[in-house]
């Protein structure tokens, strides 16, 4: 056999080869594409139904088809002006209140905790550290009861002190999670701090003319989770608002479901749902570029 012969065996095999390569790729690819659409339809039907359930005529809760045949405004106009059940309005503005005084208090205790765990060096910081780490190991519900009666013996269990307590609940319970915050300013070169003390900066304004701009994802990313742990949550208000008038729009929409209002309420709930999601579609509009920035922040602290 010549040596061209052999060079052209050669040649076949490796185009064969790189053929073969080729094929698979591909067939990877669209099994890929194809799961990937499986998984785009299984997340977005839910949100396509509750969406289009929110316009339905039928408030009852059981159909004979999936998506609604006739559709209305009413559902939305009925969730704020029908207040013989449930005021809807007012447990959207108080959960609203709470969730954006929550946001600001929780900026602002983290930023200064972790600044004075990040910064400065005293005697308990890290016996602090080390307990406020294993206390984050167990879960928040089971001091739900302790804080139900601390609250209560405090008087805020009644009326609109109900408000007040729980912002002083969220946000007391965020100071807990300035571990990111404080890894995200351990990135920070000290040597900066110490440049601005030299020309005659104090260590406040060390802290808000340096600290601050550079940790501006960060704070971004803490208002964001600052303001849809009130928004969100069921367990604390639960145990917290004990007469509908203390009522967040979470217990609200948790209501709406109840046994003797579920056939009146149905469709008034998806639509409950859908303004409830509004703030929170908004915010991560507003916020995405720095909530993406925030996260590839904390993945490096």
């Amino acid at each position: 056999m010549s040596s061209k012969d052999v060079s052209a065996g050669y040649t076949e095999k490796a185009g064969t080869g790189i053929h073969n390569a080729h094929t698979r790729r591909v067939i990877a690819d669209v099994l890929s594409y194809i799961l990937l659409g499986v998984l785009s339809i299984i997340w977005i039907l839910p949100i396509v139904w509750v969406f289009l359930e929110s316009f339905n005529k039928n408030t009852a809760p059981y159909q004979a088809t999936f998506f609604p045949t006739q559709y209305t405004f009413d559902n939305y106009k009925q969730l704020f002006t029908d207040t013989s059940v449930m005021n809807f309005g007012s447990m959207f503005l108080r959960t609203f209140i709470i969730a954006c005084f929550v946001c600001l208090i929780s900026v602002a205790f983290v930023l200064l905790v972790a600044y004075c765990m990040s910064r400065m060096r005293f005697r308990f910081r890290k016996p602090f550290m080390n307990i406020v780490l294993v206390l984050g190991m167990f879960p928040s519900i089971m001091s739900v009861v302790a804080v139900y009666f601390i609250l209560k013996a405090m008087g805020l269990t009644s009326g609109n002190w109900t408000v007040v307590a729980l912002i002083l609940v969220y946000s007391a319970g965020t100071g807990a999670g300035f571990y990111m915050m404080k890894g995200y300013m351990d990135t920070i070169p000290t040597s900066l701090d110490e440049a601005a003390m030299l020309d005659g900066c104090t260590r406040w304004q060390v802290f808000y003319k340096i600290i601050l701009p550079i940790c501006r994802p960060m704070i971004v990313y803490q208002a964001i989770t600052g303001f849809l742990a009130p928004w969100l949550d069921f367990v604390m208000a639960k145990a917290i608002c004990r007469t509908q008038d203390q009522y967040t729009v979470a217990l609200g929409l948790w209501q709406m479901l109840q046994k003797e209002y579920i056939t009146n309420w149905y469709a008034r709930f998806a639509a409950g749902a859908v303004v409830v999601s509004i703030p929170i579609a908004i915010l991560f509009m507003v916020m995405q570029r720095f909530y993406q920035e925030s996260m590839a922040g904390s993945v490096k602290g």
